[in-house]
């Protein structure tokens, strides 16, 4: 055949391993993205209302580290594996076997602001304008951390000309090309079929861009609650169109043959985010 298409490079996704224990690429880019954050948070400070003191800002970011991770791993097992979290409660905690929603990890970062800002009398959204630009760096290094997994591909595509062989996309290039001879042929000349690298997509989409219109965004005063807004507006849209060009989890598929879980999740950000910047400017309005 003369088509050529780029090959997945075989990254191990283990970095090394002592005894039973494995490093692996995806946690360290969740630590990464932690380092990233805390980082970047204290050289904002100063700009923070109410005068937080810097142990407060770390303690904040942690916990929201921890509230994604949690909530990154219940989010998954009731939106994309319900029925395995039935049959065997105990896989909820088998972290090392995959599965993190970023839905998931949302709702529990929220849960931690909505504790930290009554706790210490914080405005909720005066925390989140805070904490959401630091978050895009995290999510693209997960991105990457999907890529290096060689998981999370996208749709099968003859025409990108980015289109990327997954070998272990294996058993799902079976099915799609049980009925169709061109992709049969392709899959046994080739070992696997050409698909859209969605996770490089997610990286630019959700990582650097959303992280250069937040960051972009803030370097002026906003009415509070408009980058929370902005963020949800963003990541919604982004989110949904890249959900245009990736698989969708084998154990759920399409809903109604057209819409994915991701978009599904994603949809509602956009409406909430448009929620809280109309009513951050009314708001605005009205103390003027």
């Amino acid at each position: 055949m003369s088509i050529k298409y780029i090959v997945f490079p075989k990254i191990n996704p283990i970095i090394f391993s002592i005894g039973p224990i494995d490093f692996r690429w995806y946690g360290l880019m969740y630590l990464v993205g932690l380092i990233f954050a805390l980082w970047l948070a204290n050289r904002r400070i100063h700009n923070i209302y109410n005068n937080w003191k810097k142990k407060e800002l770390e303690n904040i970011i942690y916990f929201c580290f921890f509230g994604a991770v949690l909530g990154g791993r219940i989010g998954y097992m009731l939106f994309y594996n319900l029925p395995l979290l039935i049959e065997d409660p105990l896989s909820l905690i088998k972290i090392w076997e995959g599965g993190m929603s970023f839905h998931g990890g949302l709702i529990g970062v929220v849960l931690v602001i909505i504790y930290f800002s009554y706790k210490n009398k914080y405005m909720f959204l005066e925390i989140s304008d805070f904490i959401t630009p630091l978050v895009p760096f995290g999510l693209g290094a997960g991105r990457l951390g999907n890529f290096i997994n060689g998981e999370l591909w996208g749709r099968v595509t003859l025409k990108s000309p980015l289109a990327m062989m997954f070998s272990n996309a294996y058993h799902e290039d079976l099915l799609f090309a049980l009925d169709n001879p061109r992709y049969q042929e392709l899959l046994n000349y080739y070992g696997a079929l050409p698909r859209h690298p969605s996770q490089l997509y997610e990286f630019f989409l959700e990582g650097i861009l959303l992280f250069l219109i937040l960051n972009i965004f803030i370097k002026k005063s906003r009415p509070i609650g408009s980058t929370s807004g902005l963020f949800l507006i963003c990541y919604g849209i982004f989110r949904t169109t890249a959900e245009f060009f990736r698989e969708p989890d084998i154990q759920l598929g399409f809903f109604y043959n057209t819409i994915s879980m991701g978009q599904i999740l994603s949809i509602p950000m956009v409406i909430i985010g448009g929620i809280i910047i109309i009513w951050s400017n009314i708001r605005l309005k009205e103390k003027e």
